[in-house]
C-alpha cells in the first residue's frame, strides 16, 4: 500500500550552534543561561533546569547517536527543550525529555544498524520491522510505548528540522501500538509492604531513632573533632600546618596510659592514621623516628586494640544488653548511613510523603501547634511537592504528623551541621561530602541502596544474636525495599479504618476521596479487594462479639429493633455444632455468605438499609457511604453501649470547648452549642445507659 509523502513544508535553517538550549525553561536558584549549554555542544547539560534538589544530573550526549542523524536528534530535543514543540507534544519537563532521548537513541541505532542513512530515506517496510522489533522486547508496557513513540517523535516535530524528514507517520501503517496485547494499567500498581515486613522494619527504624541515634552522634562528634585538624581541612581553613608534633604527640599517648586504653590498628600494626587525626597532623608527620620510639613504648605499655576503636561509649540497649560493645572508628560512615535509612523510613511511613516531598525538608521544617497549657495537640511538617504543581520549582505543602516523625527530623538536625539546610543532605561522614554534585539532597537510587543495607543490617544483626525480630525474605530472596512502597502501605492500612478515605485523603493532598480510594487500591490492582475484605473481616470480629456479648439486646436508636432481629440471624449462623467461630478464615467465608449490613462505628452503627439511607454512594458498592453520614438524623442508626459512651464523652469535650467561651469567635460558639445541644438531644431520646447514667441526669 502506497502512502503519500509529506506536504512540502519550508526549508528550516540550522538552529544557530550558539542558540542556548534551556533559553525557555526556568532555572534553579544560582544557574545563570550564560552557563548553560549551547545547540553546538556534543552534550547538553540539563541540570541547570532541574529544580527537584534529590535528582541527580542530567545530560543530553549526542555522541551516542548514529551520525547520520545526530543533527536531526539534537533539533527534535531542541525543539522540545526550548518551548517549540508541535501541537499535541506540549511542554515535557526535564525527566520525561531525558527518557525521550533514550528512546530516540534506541530507535535510531536500530535505524542505523538496518542500513538507513536517513530519516526520508524511512520506508513503510521499515516502520513494520520497527514496530515487529519494539514488540519482541522483554519491555514493560510503559517502556515499549516509549520506544515506539520516539519513531513517532520524528513525524510530528518534522516541523523542527532542517534536513530531510520521515516521509510518513509511522503510527499509520501500523495496527495498534506495539505490545497492544499486553494490559498497560494507569493505575498505580506498586506493591505494598506486607505487615510482617513493615511491622518489623518499622520497629527497627524507631529504636535507631530512639536509642541507637544518641550513640551514633556523639560518635559523629568525636569524629568531627578528628577530622578538624586534617591536612585538607587546614588548608580550607588557611591554617599552618601543625610543628610542635612531639609535644601534641606525647599528650595523646599519656592519655591512653592514663586510661590504660589500648593503641588503635589498621592490620596488625599501629594505626598511624588514626594516631595523627588525633594528634592533629599528617601522617607523614609521625614517620619520623622519634615519633615511631614513643609510639613503640606506648604500645609495649598499652598494647594494641583489635582494630581502631572512638573514645566514646556506646549506651544504648537491645533486650537489656549493649548493642555494641564499641564503636568502630571506621564502621561510623555505615551507621551514620543506616541511621538516615531509619529516619528515612519513620517520616516516609508515618506521613505519607512522596520521596521528592521526602527529600526536600529542610531545617526548622517542623511546627507544633499547643493548647493554652502549653501541650502540643498537633504537630505540622513542610516542605515542597512537585506532583500535579503548576511551579515547576515546587509548591509548599504541609502535612500533618506524629510525635516519631518529628525525633526523626530531630535527629537529622543534629547529624548535619547547622549550615546544611537539607535534612537529607550527603552527611559529613561520608567520602563523598566534599564532592562537588549536583545535588543537594541523595537521590532516590542512593535511598533504595540505604533500605537495602538497613534491612542487611538488622537480619545480620538477628542472626548474630539469635533474635526473632527480623525483616523475612521476599520471593527472591532478602526483601528489596522501593521508596514508593511506604506510601502505598500508609494508604491500605488508612483506607482499612472508618472514615480512612477522608484522613487519607486530606493527608496525601489529594483533591478528591475517590482519588485516594483509587490510590490506595482498585480492584484492577488488587488492593481494593484486599480493602474490602480486610474491613469485612473486621466487622465480622466485632459483630460476633456483639452477638454473642452479654449486653447484646442493649441497643437503642431508630433502628434498634432491625439492629437485633440481624444480629440475632447473625449469631444464629455464627454458632456451629455449638461452637463460636473463631477462625479467621471460616469468619470470612461466613461474612460473604451472611453479611448482616451492620457497620459498627465509634459514635454511632450503621444498620444499612438503602431505602433508608440518607447516604449516596457515587459508585457501585453496596453499604453506606460514610463521608456522606448524617448519624443524627438517618433512621439507619442504632448505638450500643459502646456508642453511647464514646457519645457522652463526645459531650464532655464538647463542654469543656463551651467553657472557654472569651476565646472563641460567636459563630464557633454557636455552632460548638448547637452541636452539643443535638448530641444531648439525640442522647435524651435514644440511650443504651440507664436514666441514672444519662448525661444531665
Amino acid at each position: 500500500m502506497n502512502y503519500p509523502a509529506a506536504a512540502a513544508r519550508p526549508q528550516r535553517r540550522l538552529v544557530p550552534a550558539t542558540a542556548a538550549v534551556l533559553r525557555n525553561r526556568p532555572l534553579r536558584d544560582g544557574a545563570r543561561l550564560a552557563g548553560t549549554a549551547r545547540f553546538g555542544d556534543g552534550t547538553w547539560v540539563l541540570t541547570p533546569a532541574v529544580h527537584q534538589q534529590h535528582q541527580p544530573a542530567v545530560k543530553l550526549d549526542f555522541a551516542t547517536i548514529p551520525v547520520p542523524f545526530r543533527d536531526a536528534a539534537k533539533e527534535v530535543f531542541y525543539a522540545l527543550l526550548a518551548g517549540e514543540a508541535p501541537a499535541g507534544q506540549g511542554t515535557r519537563s526535564i525527566a520525561t525529555i531525558r527518557v525521550m532521548f533514550s528512546a530516540a537513541r534506541h530507535f535510531l541505532c536500530w535505524a542505523s544498524d538496518q542500513d538507513i542513512t536517513s530519516l526520508a530515506g524511512f520506508t513503510v517496510q521499515n516502520a513494520r520491522d520497527y514496530h515487529a522489533h519494539v514488540t519482541a522486547q522483554r519491555f514493560s508496557g510503559g517502556n515499549l510505548h516509549n520506544k515506539w513513540n520516539a519513531a513517532c517523535l520524528f513525524w510530528s516535530c518534522r516541523a523542527a528540522l532542517s534536513t530531510g524528514a520521515l516521509p510518513f507517520d509511522p503510527g499509520s501503517v501500523t495496527t495498534g501500538p506495539p505490545g497492544s496485547g499486553r494490559r498497560i494499567r494507569a493505575e498505580n500498581t506498586t506493591s505494598r509492604f506486607p505487615e510482617q515486613v513493615i511491622a518489623p522494619l518499622l520497629t527497627w527504624a524507631l529504636w535507631w531513632i530512639d536509642e541507637a541515634s544518641g550513640d551514633i552522634l556523639r560518635g559523629c562528634g568525636e569524629w568531627a573533632g578528628l577530622n578538624a585538624h586534617t591536612r585538607g581541612n587546614r588548608t580550607r581553613r588557611g591554617e599552618a600546618p601543625a610543628r610542635d608534633i612531639a609535644t601534641q604527640l606525647a599528650g595523646v599517648l599519656g592519655s591512653y596510659r592514663a586510661t590504660r586504653r589500648p593503641l588503635p590498628s589498621a592490620g596488625g600494626r599501629v594505626n598511624i592514621r588514626h594516631l595523627a587525626l588525633e594528634t592533629g597532623c599528617s601522617p607523614a608527620g609521625l614517620q619520623a623516628a622519634s615519633h615511631l620510639t614513643v609510639i613503640g613504648d606506648a604500645v609495649r605499655d598499652c598494647g594494641l586494640a583489635d582494630s581502631t576503636y572512638l573514645r566514646t561509649p556506646p549506651a544504648a540497649r537491645l533486650s537489656g544488653s549493649l548493642w555494641l560493645p564499641a564503636l568502630r572508628y571506621q564502621d561510623l560512615p555505615h551507621y551514620v548511613r543506616l541511621l538516615r535509612a531509619a529516619a528515612y523510613v519513620t517520616i516516609a511511613y508515618l506521613s505519607g510523603m512522596r520521596d521528592s516531598e521526602v527529600k526536600h525538608l529542610q531545617r526548622g521544617c517542623l511546627q507544633a501547634w499547643r493548647d493554652e497549657a502549653g501541650s502540643i495537640v498537633r504537630r505540622k511538617i513542610t516542605s515542597l511537592a512537585f506532583k500535579d504543581e503548576e511551579e515547576t520549582a515546587g509548591a509548599e505543602a504541609t502535612w500533618i504528623v506524629t510525635e516519631p516523625v518529628a525525633r526523626a527530623v530531630a535527629v537529622l538536625e543534629a547529624l548535619h551541621d547547622p549550615s546544611q539546610a537539607y535534612l537529607f543532605a550527603i552527611p559529613p561522614t561520608s567520602q563523598h561530602y566534599r564532592r562537588a554534585v549536583s545535588n543537594a539532597a541523595i537521590t532516590t537510587k542512593t535511598t533504595t541502596r540505604d533500605l537495602a543495607a538497613f534491612i542487611t543490617w538488622i537480619n545480620g544483626y538477628c542472626r548474630q544474636h539469635q533474635r526473632p525480630d527480623n525483616i523475612p525474605p521476599g520471593s527472591g530472596g532478602q526483601w528489596q525495599p522501593s521508596t514508593r512502597q511506604f506510601r502505598r502501605t500508609l494508604a491500605w492500612f488508612i483506607a482499612r479504618q472508618p472514615g480512612g478515605t477522608i484522613a487519607g485523603a486530606l493527608q496525601y493532598r489529594h483533591v478528591q476521596v475517590r482519588v485516594f480510594e483509587g490510590y490506595a487500591g482498585t480492584s484492577a490492582s488488587g488492593f481494593r479487594a484486599e480493602v474490602e475484605a480486610e474491613q469485612a473481616l473486621a466487622r465480622g470480629e466485632k459483630l460476633s462479639d456483639l452477638a454473642t456479648a452479654c449486653d447484646s439486646h442493649r441497643l437503642a436508636g431508630p433502628a434498634a429493633a432491625e439492629a437485633g432481629a440481624r444480629l440475632a440471624e447473625f449469631e444464629r449462623h455464627l454458632q456451629f455444632t455449638g461452637k463460636i467461630i473463631t477462625d479467621r478464615s471460616r469468619l470470612a467465608r461466613h461474612m460473604t455468605r451472611h453479611d448482616p449490613h451492620i457497620y459498627p462505628g465509634e459514635f454511632v452503627t450503621c444498620v444499612y438499609d438503602p431505602d433508608k439511607a440518607l447516604c449516596r454512594r457515587s459508585d457501585s458498592q453496596h453499604g453506606p457511604s460514610l463521608p456522606d453520614c448524617q448519624p443524627l438524623k438517618c433512621r439507619n442508626v442504632t448505638l450500643t453501649a459502646g456508642n453511647t459512651q464514646a457519645l457522652t464523652g463526645h459531650l464532655g469535650t464538647l463542654d469543656t470547648a463551651l467553657a472557654s467561651s472569651l476565646v472563641l469567635a460567636p459563630y464557633l460558639r454557636h455552632r460548638l452549642q448547637q452541636r452539643r445541644d443535638d448530641i444531648a438531644s439525640f442522647l435524651a431520646t435514644h440511650s443504651t445507659l440507664p436514666a441514672s447514667e444519662q448525661p444531665g441526669a
